[in-house]
């Protein structure tokens, strides 16, 4: 394939990943996924997997261009930015569809990576006649599914660790200072983290001291659902006047019993839960990094010396060793910072031992 060719199947690729990421957050247990159809350089039809259960993307894709170009669909190519189902599940095989659509060209980004379907669609279009190209922008089309990825091949989900801190690493100021440690801008971040995921996990404690709301407030976010709000609680004695228990959404708010973390996670992951946000407290957050469930770190820091208040920031759990971070992103939100990575354990296991 020509250069020219290669730098086109990216640029359409990336109008592919733009409508695969307005999924996010919105598609489990199913990945998020965007396509494109193109016929001489032309783009004749977009779309993306809105909710499990409804089209895919390649059929969202495939009727949008046939209601727009019709007489231009047999033979056009379509950019999809994972690899196309090919078995039965809550709909029909996109294998299927794309075959009978007539098109000759089928370019995708990301392998599946439920072992059960990787590089069966390739099989099948090639053997129906059709041409394929596969690992256009497969870094970033794979990075799209990563939650996906993780819960499929090992049952749990995909770990969002948040905390906010101090300077000097206190989690909340001294008594009679007020409860916000991070500014305004800083918290409305952190809340938009909530629209990525399935659940808000938070101990116990966090329960009785914050009454916390865990919902998402933003009136754009007003057509998704509200994540599942999952208290861990060793003796389940929680206040029944809490929010969590007495609001609009209070049949969204699990309790699971602690204190094993990867337990409880495993539950949600069986649940359907790709992706979960701890938002607190210390002990729940510490055990976390502690076994090595977290796949990914928001870090706020507030510009203020507390000298008091809760501490330490991850519990008090003993650690086998220090966790490094990767992917380093740091954001300024006013005077806040948001430091953003991947941690790396030492000796790269993902995962509990």
């Amino acid at each position: 394939m020509s250069a020219a060719a290669e730098s086109d199947d990216a640029r359409w690729m990336r109008l592919a990943l733009e409508q695969g990421r307005r999924g996010v957050g919105l598609t489990s247990p199913n990945p998020p996924v965007g396509a494109v159809v193109v016929a001489d350089g032309e783009r004749l039809g977009q779309g993306w997997h809105q909710r499990a259960g409804k089209p895919h993307a390649e059929i969202e894709a495939l009727r949008d261009a046939a209601a727009r170009h019709p007489q231009r669909l047999r033979g056009a190519t379509i950019y999809v930015t994972l690899e196309p189902c090919s078995t039965h599940g809550r709909t029909g095989p996109c294998t299927e569809a794309l075959i009978a659509a007539g098109l000759g060209r089928v370019v995708w980004g990301a392998r599946d990576p439920n072992p059960g379907h990787a590089g069966r669609a390739e099989t099948l279009l090639r053997d129906a006649g059709l041409s394929v190209t596969t690992g256009v922008l497969e870094a970033e089309c794979t990075a799209l599914i990563r939650p996906f990825a993780k819960w499929i091949t090992t049952g749990l989900p995909w770990v969002i660790a948040k905390a906010a801190t101090s300077l000097d690493g206190r989690l909340t100021r001294p008594a009679g200072e007020g409860p916000w440690l991070t500014s305004e801008a800083a918290r409305a971040h952190g809340r938009s983290l909530r629209r990525r995921v399935d659940a808000i996990l938070v101990g116990a404690e966090t329960v009785r001291q914050d009454d916390p709301q865990l919902t998402l407030r933003d009136s754009a976010d007003s057509d998704r659902p509200q994540p599942w709000r999952v208290v861990l609680s060793r003796s389940g004695q929680l206040p029944a006047t809490a929010r969590l228990f007495t609001d609009a959404h209070r049949e969204r708010t699990l309790i699971l019993p602690g204190p094993d973390l990867r337990t409880a996670l495993l539950e949600l992951g069986r649940r359907g839960v790709t992706t979960v946000l701890i938002e607190g407290g210390g002990q729940v957050l510490g055990q976390a990094f502690a076994r090595r469930l977290v796949d990914e770190v928001h870090w706020y820091l507030a510009p203020r010396l507390c000298g008091a208040g809760t501490t330490p920031a991850l519990g008090t759990e003993p650690w086998a060793a220090s966790v490094g971070l990767a992917d380093v992103h740091v954001e300024a939100l006013g005077d806040n910072l948001c430091l953003t990575a991947r941690p790396v354990w030492a000796d790269a296991t993902e995962g509990e031992p």
